[in-house]
Formats: C-alpha cells, sequence, structure tokens
C-alpha cells in the first residue's frame, strides 16, 4: 500500500471591500506613498470597517468561496482548524463558530495560533492528521482582522497590516504529491519585540492601560525584521539541501508577505529569479495568517500538478519554519 500524503485539493479566499491605500495613510499619520513603498512594498490593504463583524466572518466568507467553486458537501468536512492570531474573542472557539456557520455539522474544529506562522503550523498539523488515515477532508483557513488591534496613530505598524483570510482543503493522496518535508522552530525570547500584549491573561486591560493604547499590537521593527531576513532565508535553504533541491527543482516560492525586502531575502538565498516568487504584499499588506493561503488563492490558476513550492514564514514569538510541497493538481 502506497503511503498516505496530505494534498491540497481545493482553495478558497476572501478581502473586505474597502481599501486602505497609502495616499490615505498620508492623511492619517506622518508618512508618504514613497516611503511605505519603499520599505515594505505595500501600496494598499483591505480593512474590514462592518461594526460586529471579525476574523469569523473573514474565515466563513474565505470557506463559501471554496464551497462555492468545488460543489464540496459541508457535511463531509471532518475536521475545521482556523489559523488565527486575533480571535473574534476569549474562551469562544473562532473555528468552532466557523464550522456550524458553514454546515461542517460533522466537523470537530480549534484555533491554532502561532503569529504569522499559524497557517504554516497548521499545514503541519493538519498533514499529521490525514497521513494518520483517521480523516479524509480536513478545512485549513487562515484569517485574520489584524485592524482590530492596529494603532492608525503609530506608523511603525498600522503601514503594514490588513484583514482577510483564505481557505484550503486537504484529503489523502497516493500519488507522492501533498506535503513532502517540513523544517519547524520556535524561539520564545523572541516575543518580547512582537506583541499586543495587554488583554492577555498576564496583563488584563485596565481603565489606564486602555487610555494609554497598550492593547493595541507593538513592534520593534529593527529586531523583527532582522530576525525574519535570517530564519525564514535559513529554513528555506536548509530544507532544499535536506531534500537534494536545487533552484531549477523549484516551481514556486510562497513566503509570508510581511515586507517585500524579506521575500527578497528569502528567494536571494535559495537562488530563486523574481518569476518564480508569489507576491501579492503590495495589494493587501501583511494579513498575519492569512498571507499563504491568500497567495495560493491568487496564483491558483498558474499552478500546475507536480509544482514544488517551498513555503516560508515567519512570526511573532519567535515562531517560523519552511515546508517543501507537491501541488496536486491542475485549475
Amino acid at each position: 500500500m502506497s503511503k498516505i500524503t496530505a494534498a491540497i485539493t481545493a482553495v478558497g479566499g476572501y478581502v473586505p471591500d474597502f481599501v486602505l491605500s497609502n495616499k490615505v495613510l498620508e492623511t492619517m499619520v506622518d508618512t508618504n506613498d514613497e516611503w511605505i513603498t519603499t520599505r515594505t512594498g505595500i501600496k494598499e490593504r483591505r480593512i474590514l470597517k462592518e461594526e460586529g463583524k471579525g476574523t469569523s466572518f473573514l474565515a466563513i466568507k474565505a470557506a463559501e468561496d471554496l464551497i462555492n467553486k468545488t460543489g464540496l458537501d459541508p457535511k463531509e468536512i471532518d475536521l475545521v482548524i482556523v489559523a488565527t492570531a486575533t480571535p473574534d474573542m476569549k474562551a469562544a472557539s473562532t473555528a468552532a463558530y466557523t464550522a456550524t456557520q458553514i454546515g461542517a455539522v460533522n466537523a470537530f474544529s480549534f484555533d491554532l495560533e502561532a503569529a504569522c506562522s499559524s497557517f504554516l503550523y497548521g499545514m503541519s498539523t493538519v498533514s499529521a492528521y490525514i497521513e494518520s488515515g483517521r480523516y479524509k477532508k480536513i478545512l485549513l483557513i487562515g484569517a485574520d482582522k489584524n485592524s482590530s488591534f492596529i494603532n492608525y496613530k503609530d506608523r511603525a505598524t498600522c503601514i503594514i497590516f490588513g484583514d482577510g483570510a483564505g481557505a484550503v482543503l486537504f484529503e489523502p493522496n497516493n500519488e507522492g504529491l501533498g506535503l513532502q518535508d517540513e523544517l519547524m522552530r520556535s524561539n520564545g525570547e523572541g516575543r518580547e519585540f512582537l506583541q499586543a500584549t495587554y488583554g492577555g491573561s498576564s496583563y488584563p486591560i485596565t481603565e489606564d492601560t486602555f487610555q494609554e493604547g497598550k492593547h493595541y499590537v507593538f513592534q520593534d521593527g529593527k529586531t523583527v525584521f532582522k530576525n525574519a531576513v535570517f530564519n525564514m532565508a535559513d529554513v528555506a535553504e536548509r530544507i532544499l539541501k535536506r531534500n537534494n533541491l536545487t533552484n531549477d527543482d523549484i516551481s514556486w516560492l510562497a513566503a509570508h508577505q510581511a515586507n517585500k525586502r524579506i521575500i527578497d531575502a528569502t528567494a536571494n538565498r535559495i537562488n530563486l529569479e523574481e518569476k518564480k516568487v508569489m507576491m501579492n504584499i503590495q495589494k493587501y499588506g501583511n494579513t498575519t495568517s492569512a498571507t499563504l493561503p491568500l497567495l495560493l488563492h491568487d496564483y491558483e490558476s498558474q499552478l500546475k500538478k507536480g509544482d514544488n513550492i517551498i513555503f516560508a514564514a515567519f512570526g511573532g514569538g519567535f515562531t517560523w519554519g519552511s515546508i517543501y510541497f507537491k501541488w496536486a493538481y491542475n485549475s
């Protein structure tokens, strides 16, 4: 009997309608379009403006897009994982609500949080479930409403983040396609450099901390950038070497969309030409857990069965990793 691997068989995506462009940000903080574009590669980002709608709204929309495209019966889904750093609320599972709203009534569900690496870690988790043979259809959704914890007076963060979601369906494969290898890492010493401190159990929000804006995300940009450049490129290079792959063997690099310079550094480290690098940061900014599935959504029509894809991500915590993946279908 051939080995079971976990392959992606369908993709969906969703971004909100409201576009927050660099030109609009010029009216909000001390910045300009040239400064943002040069340093990040971002031209605009999407923001979920509707009151009362959170990450689950984005996740549901992305899942519905996948379901409508494929005709998938939600009752056949065994598991729903929502990879997110911005759950709807404390305690109550965003994934459970998402699964119920899309009609996945036979699925169990849970949230997975590893900052910007959440979706990558989710791919690893889903692969183990599929390879066990116990589950046949798993929906992995990367979704974040980053605007919910952004201070739009803080130039260091408000220019970077946007809202969005992407969904992928994993199923068993007997052709050797899907997830081939992974290299995951984390280092808790890095959490002080990228965090939304207040609102967690160690630092409850008080009237004073709220007035001081301490519930917003904080980032030490230089330290995060330095660690992201080194670590994302390092694991991508190591996974190529471990699998005896050259740049000629790689069809695509799907890297976390945090900063174009970080993506370029990763591509340069593995000697990959620009045409093989997936890029949509200019349209969406950093959507955290949603960047990787949104790349697949945007590039799906260009992907071919058997394509070798290198995934790479880096996030707060610090968390990072790389996955070697073989695409399983032609669009």
